[in-house]
């Protein structure tokens, strides 16, 4: 019996060594394999693992031959026949230019009588950046010999005035409606409008009177479709005949060193208003002004919103 188990035993590590010599074999032909692929070109990834006994998943399906041919990429056209392009989308319908109508004194400037110009008024505005000029206008008054008399006036101009009037010409038509004398008002805008942007010059006799208030500016007078006009004032009786056109401004005067309003808050508002079909809307939601003269006893017949 024991001679029969040593037997066994010896049978069974003979087994266990062929096992192993027979695995020693097949790397020592696999290494020679790869020896031979090394020698001929180096071999892919996907060839290596399937001398392992792997597949390398995305290979899967007919054998690639080792001598594929080249692919020609054929170029992409550069255009697209016409028979199979997209039709067009129509472009929006252009909307009119904006027609802006500008007040001008404490609006665009603020004129003083230079001989009642306080001196340090002056000399403070300059120094902080205010641009002012001295004019000669025609008076209403006539001297003793009946001639007209000719009054010197200074003129502080608004801060951004230029780039304001250049920046909105850009999309909108400018009217300047003045309640001042053509007298005064003609040379001042003669002086602060060189490139002419202000497609027309309405002065007092433009004017209208109503029940309420004189010196009224109907803007029937610029169109009669109100959906693209507004009127930028700083007396807001001057437009109450069109409440819903209006955008009531902030005095200006010399001692208003900081002054942003033109190009702060004002062309801002024209911007946006420039993109809207109707103007009325918006300005109304914005400051109310037919509420706003009604408070003051003021009825509005006017068109509604």
């Amino acid at each position: 019996m024991a001679a029969a188990a040593v037997a066994q035993q010896q049978q069974q590590r003979g087994e266990v060594a062929a096992q192993a010599w027979q695995a020693l074999v097949g790397w020592i032909g696999f290494l020679l394999q790869v020896l031979l692929q090394i020698l001929r070109g180096t071999p892919s990834c996907a060839q290596l693992l399937s001398f392992v006994g792997f597949r390398y998943p995305l290979l899967s399906g007919p054998a690639v031959s080792e001598t594929a041919p080249s692919v020609a990429f054929m170029p992409l056209r550069s255009e697209i026949p016409a028979d199979a392009a997209p039709a067009p989308t129509p472009p929006p319908d252009a909307l009119p230019r904006l027609t802006v109508v500008l007040d001008l004194d404490e609006t665009l400037v603020s004129a003083y009588e230079s001989s009642s110009l306080p001196a340090i008024v002056r000399t403070q505005a300059v120094e902080a950046g205010l641009h002012c000029f001295d004019m000669e206008c025609m008076s209403t008054e006539k001297d003793v010999d009946g001639k007209e008399k000719v009054n010197r006036v200074t003129v502080f101009e608004r801060p951004g005035l230029h780039e304001f009037l250049q920046k909105t010409s850009e999309f909108a038509d400018l009217i300047l409606f003045t309640a001042g004398l053509e007298g005064y008002a003609r040379p001042l805008v003669d002086r602060i409008d060189l490139r002419n942007r202000f497609k027309l010059r309405l002065y007092r006799p433009s004017t209208v009177t109503t029940e309420y208030r004189e010196h009224v500016k109907d803007l029937s007078c610029v169109s009669k479709d109100f959906c693209r006009v507004v009127i930028v004032d700083n007396n807001p009786f001057s437009f109450i005949l069109q409440p819903l056109n209006g955008i009531p401004c902030v005095p200006f005067s010399a001692g208003q060193h900081d002054d942003d309003q033109l190009m702060e808050v004002i062309f801002p508002l024209l911007k946006h208003l420039s993109l809207q079909r109707d103007v009325r809307p918006p300005l109304h939601e914005m400051f109310h002004m037919p509420e706003w003269f009604e408070k003051h006893g003021i009825s509005q017949t006017d068109q509604a919103v």
